[in-house]
């Protein structure tokens, strides 16, 4: 699908900047098409448009429509894709007018469209600061789509009318205004108009009610907005600020947001100014109930803080246990069960690594590379005291999911503790290197020594060492890669590791 950024390149030699003030516009007009009970396209001349004629743009140009919005307030006039039709001016003289004189316009006489009667405005857009008009809205009335004329639908008509006179004065939207990233209040949430004074002069039903959750208690027309707000919050500097913002909007202050709560209630509020032709209008302030939305961000901040605090505990008991392992270690006089003791106390301190890791993180996520450096140096004095194998890291393996990373982190352990045994038990220096190479699909780590070499008869399955049926069980059900140990170019012994990144459950 081309996106609006795309179609304006590929179409157009507009500027960054107008570019950027059109993908505002859209960025908006959802608030402008419910306002409206319309459908906007937005229209944009091509190359061979700009020529003109003594009557303007010359007849047989052609505008594109780049991007288009229906209305959820009602009935759409375009339930096809109007995105990549084209207009002439012969059929739509009004467009092309909207560029020469910047005026917004309504078409002398409704006209069907696939059996629809559809009534056509225009809106010039133009760039901030007075600049020139780089587009052209269209607003498009479906006028079979049944509405009975209420305080609600004139108060939203004559909203929408000094919106998109701001369109066209080039002083809506604003750059300052813009509120990337954050779910902002729809016209259907609440809306509340309020005068140049700061009083109200509608409020719709959802409005009302939203206020009324907040504690007012009251009829809102008429009162003192910026005083309500500050009535209802329950912490003062907060309804402090969010009155700050109503004002703010009534002396010109572009789009501001903020959050309000209440009575045990939670609602967004969103100011914007109105003055169309540069004439302060009032502001209007759409509100939005989020009581169940915070409520629910709370429980999962308070779930999120059960996970990871539950993490630092099995990293704190898996430390006990391999102190445990270490002391008896040490008090045993057999030599092989210090050996197993040992490499239980390795495991259980790299699993426990994995859970301190993740009682940091705040997604679920480890960083393997990190863990992986605090695990490395101490394999030499646990798999092979006085041995001198100087061991590094290259690549990087990355961020991986909790469910990945505690298998993984115990098959690289153990692949470098088979090296540093098996590869080593007959010199006491060398070299140990992981080296990792990731992609979109799959993570590959090849754990490679310049030790003595396999033995001729080695075979991965038949392996009887318990390190090397760790790992086998591991690669295979928990991670579903595969591994292949094979001898090293020069010398010593390449393990390879592969593993989907999109396997099932992460």
């Amino acid at each position: 699908m081309s996106t609006l950024s795309n179609l304006l390149a590929a179409h157009t030699a507009l500027s960054g900047a107008a570019a950027a003030h059109l993908q505002r516009v859209v960025a908006e007009w959802q608030l402008l098409a419910d306002l409206s009970f319309a459908d906007f396209l937005l229209w944009v001349r091509t190359p061979q448009d700009t020529q003109r004629s003594g009557a303007g743009l010359v007849d047989g140009a052609d505008l594109l429509c780049v991007a288009q919005c229906r209305p959820t307030t009602t009935a759409t006039a375009h339930p096809e894709d109007m995105v990549g039709v084209r207009a002439s001016a012969s059929q739509h003289p009004q467009l092309y007018r909207a560029f020469a004189d910047t005026t917004m316009r309504r078409e002398d006489q409704p006209r069907w469209h696939r059996g629809r009667s559809v009534r056509r405005e225009v809106v010039p857009v133009r760039e901030p600061g007075g600049g020139e008009v780089v587009a052209v809205l269209g607003r498009d009335t479906n006028l079979a789509a049944p509405r009975v004329p209420s305080t609600l639908e004139v108060s939203y008509t004559a909203v929408a009318a000094d919106l998109c006179q701001m369109v066209a004065d080039g002083t809506f939207p604003t750059a300052e205004g813009r509120d990337e990233g954050r779910s902002s209040p729809r016209v259907g949430d609440g809306l509340v108009r309020i005068s140049t004074s700061g009083r109200v002069l509608y409020a719709s039903p959802n409005a009302a009610s939203a206020f009324h959750r907040l504690g007012w208690s009251e009829e809102l027309v008429g009162v003192d907005l910026a005083a309500v707000v500050r009535e209802v919050a329950d912490d003062a500097f907060e309804g402090a600020e969010a009155a700050e913002h109503v004002r703010g909007a009534l002396a010109g202050t572009p789009s501001q947001r903020a959050e309000l709560e209440g009575h045990g209630a939670t609602a967004v509020l969103r100011a914007l100014p109105l003055h169309p032709r540069g004439v302060p209008s009032g502001a209007l302030v759409l509100v939005r109930d989020v009581t169940d939305v915070r409520r629910r961000d709370r429980a999962l901040l308070s779930k999120d803080a059960t996970i990871r605090e539950i993490h630092h505990r099995v990293k704190n008991n898996l430390q006990t246990v391999a102190a445990l392992l270490r002391l008896q270690a040490r008090r045993t006089p057999h030599v092989e069960a210090q050996e197993a003791l040992t490499e239980s106390v390795r495991r259980v301190t790299s699993i426990a690594l994995v859970h301190e890791a993740l009682a940091a993180s705040v997604d679920e996520k480890v960083d393997i590379d990190d863990v992986l450096d605090r695990v490395l140096p101490m394999m030499n004095d646990v798999t092979r005291p006085g041995a001198r194998v100087a061991m590094r890291r290259e690549g990087e393996v990355g961020v991986l999911s909790a469910v990945m990373a505690t298998p993984l982190v115990m098959v690289l352990t153990e692949l470098v503790a088979n090296a540093l045994e098996h590869g080593f038990a007959e010199r006491s220096s060398g070299t140990v290197v992981i080296a990792a190479t990731r992609t979109a699909a799959q993570l590959e780590v090849e754990v490679r020594d310049d030790g003595r070499g396999l033995p001729e008869t080695f075979s991965l399955e038949r392996a009887p060492g318990l390190g090397l049926q760790i790992v086998r069980t591991l690669v295979d059900s928990e991670l579903a890669g595969s591994l292949r140990i094979l001898p090293g170019e020069d010398a010593g012994t390449r393990a390879v590791l592969r593993v989907p990144l999109q396997h099932r459950g992460r």
